[in-house]
């Protein structure tokens, strides 16, 4: 009997090693995970929707105020947002794991608390399917299902680019990501999905992923085609030279309703759904751009 024990004890502990795994932040940090967490809170939306894409919506306990995707996570207690995290809160839910954002405050705190904190910012193509893989080995999902979901992504990124009438190739885009202004330049998930359709970006690589920019920069560039979330609607009328712009005269303007603008700027589960939108947007308005 006592045998039996010892046994069974040896075979816990081998268990627990198995499940021990260690992961590379986006600070090039090594992360050890001892054992894949069942509590997960997740400050940022593109890492709450990849647990749930992962099929782990039921493990996270807590989200940010920005997460609303999928339904079934708006009734999670709310930790606050990047910049200003509720760490009381947080601790409050106990989790194994915190899924962050590189720029987000608290982790120290966090960390000096006993939590572990991983810190994931997805801004390319790349980084997404990265990413999926990440947090799948964190918490303890077989890659072979992280890869299965990035066949998916990638697969319907591809039949929104097929999706494209010859005449929406090569139009000259102005992507806005906020109106402070922010805009999405071709490094960026956005530009690199514009790319894929053949549309160019008047937004260099060299600027960054998401660089803020001088509205004068826009005028000069006359794009034929500008896309941005309803906020920026109001907001690009009053700046100097807007409404002159023949983009802005000739309404080829595709203005996303927010809920469509959380799916287009989260680098994400749902990229192939904001490439469809981006696509539909440069259907409708190829036919006036010249």
């Amino acid at each position: 009997m006592l045998e039996r024990l010892f046994c069974f004890l040896a075979l816990c502990v081998l268990c627990g090693a198995a499940q021990a795994v260690t992961v590379l932040d986006d600070a090039r940090q090594k992360i050890e995970i001892t054992r894949a967490p069942q509590r997960i809170v997740s400050l940022l939306p593109s890492l709450t929707e990849t647990v749930c894409a992962l099929g782990q919506c039921q493990r996270l306990v807590g989200v940010d105020r920005y997460s609303n995707w999928p339904e079934g996570i708006q009734a999670l207690p709310r930790m606050g947002g990047g910049i200003d995290p509720n760490i009381e809160i947080i601790v409050a839910q106990k989790p194994n794991l915190v899924l962050l954002a590189g720029s987000t405050r608290g982790v120290e705190r966090l960390q000096s608390l006993g939590i572990t904190v991983l810190r994931l910012e997805p801004r390319t193509h790349a980084d997404v399917q990265r990413v999926l893989r990440t947090v799948a080995e964190a918490i303890g999902v077989p890659r072979s299902e992280a890869d299965r979901v990035w066949r998916e992504i990638d697969a319907g990124v591809q039949a929104a680019v097929q999706s494209l009438k010859p005449q929406a190739r090569s139009l000259r885009v102005y992507f806005e990501v906020s109106p402070t202004p922010y805009g999405a330049s071709e490094s960026s998930f956005i530009g690199e999905t514009l790319l894929r359709m053949g549309v160019r970006n008047i937004l260099p690589a060299a600027l960054g992923p998401f660089p803020q920019i001088n509205p004068e920069f826009v005028v000069r560039a006359q794009p034929d085609v500008i896309m941005a979330g309803d906020s920026s609607r109001a907001s690009m009328l009053q700046r100097p030279g807007w409404a002159q712009m023949r983009a802005v005269r000739e309404d080829r303007i595709c203005v996303f309703q927010p809920e469509q603008a959380d799916i287009v700027v989260r680098a994400g589960p749902r990229m192939a759904e904001g490439a469809r939108l981006m696509a539909e947007c440069l259907n409708r308005t190829a036919g006036g751009a010249r």
